[in-house]
């Protein structure tokens, strides 16, 4: 597609509906009508007789959003596929989808040697909430980054100094900028991680630090566990929470090289390496016979 082709707004909005978690999860049923419809309204005369799949068609969409209406789907990926793919590729590591921590939702985590939390604000979003997201983020993560448009990099510098910065050039889908380095916070709030903790984690975290678990019921066992998680060293606590993060759930399917425009939807759904490739495998089947 070439770069040159603008495209209406309106048709670039719903262009941006496919990609999100309702219709990829229509998708993984075999209910490919809304690609079907896209293509119908808008680029029927260009793929009808091309034998192209549903899949080459979202890429098409995909790269017309990426060069024309970077929302926070494709800054999303964008990040990922050029930032935390390859952190994740280095160690034994996780990265999560919109992370609950009090009343915030973190757009992305990642837990390897330190917890990182990663707050996107593209040109569409307001700074309202801002402040209480970062003070909740502050409560279990060491590192604390702002992902935001180049053109409001001073309005989101004006925020804690010690929150690191990352800009984006809205017409550049190729650049991101570390435009302020995270500074690290050493205290994080065990209120907050026990609410964040599973009670698998939170008896294991128990276990591996005092050697066994007291005697509980399903009734008492948080309020017990939590008394014996607040007097663990906050250093220590810090490295059992992050391990605890690191273990959940089955490993990431991303990937650098192959289909990086389904990322943040792998992430998102928590796919593994299977139901992702069964999504793919899905997406081959002709949009046109």
């Amino acid at each position: 597609m070439s770069k040159n082709i603008e495209y209406d707004i309106n048709r670039l909005r719903d262009y941006s509906s496919l990609f999100s978690r309702n219709e990829i999860q229509r998708w993984q049923k075999g209910n490919l009508y809304s690609i079907q419809k896209k293509a119908d309204r808008y680029d029927k005369s260009k793929f009808i007789g091309s034998n192209k799949s549903h899949l080459n068609y979202l890429q098409y969409v995909y790269k017309a959003l990426e060069n024309q209406y970077r929302n926070e789907y494709v800054v999303k990926n964008s990040f990922l596929n050029q930032w935390l793919v390859k952190e994740l590729g280095k160690s034994h590591s996780k990265a999560f989808n919109e992370f609950r921590v009090g009343n915030a939702i973190a757009d992305l985590a990642m837990f390897n040697g330190v917890s990182k939390a990663f707050e996107i604000k593209t040109e569409l979003d307001s700074d309202k909430r801002l402040n209480l997201q970062l003070e909740n983020y502050r409560k279990v993560f060491n590192q604390v980054y702002l992902i935001v448009p180049h053109s409001k990099l001073e309005l989101y510098k004006k925020y804690d100094s010690e929150i690191g910065i990352i800009s984006f050039e809205s017409s550049n889908k190729n650049h991101f900028h570390l435009k302020r380095e995270a500074q690290n916070f050493n205290i994080i709030d065990a209120v907050e991680v026990m609410k964040i903790l599973h009670g698998s984690e939170y008896k294991k975290i128990v276990i591996n630090h005092y050697g066994s678990l007291p005697k509980m019921t399903s009734f008492n066992q948080f309020d017990i566990c939590k008394e014996l998680i607040y007097k663990i060293p906050n250093n220590t606590l810090n490295e059992y929470f992050i391990e605890s993060m690191k273990d959940r759930g089955s490993d990431n399917a991303l990937s650098c090289r192959f289909f990086k425009e389904f990322n943040q939807i792998s992430l998102a759904l928590k796919m593994n390496k299977v139901q992702k490739k069964e999504l793919i495998d899905i997406l081959k089947l002709p949009l046109y016979n």
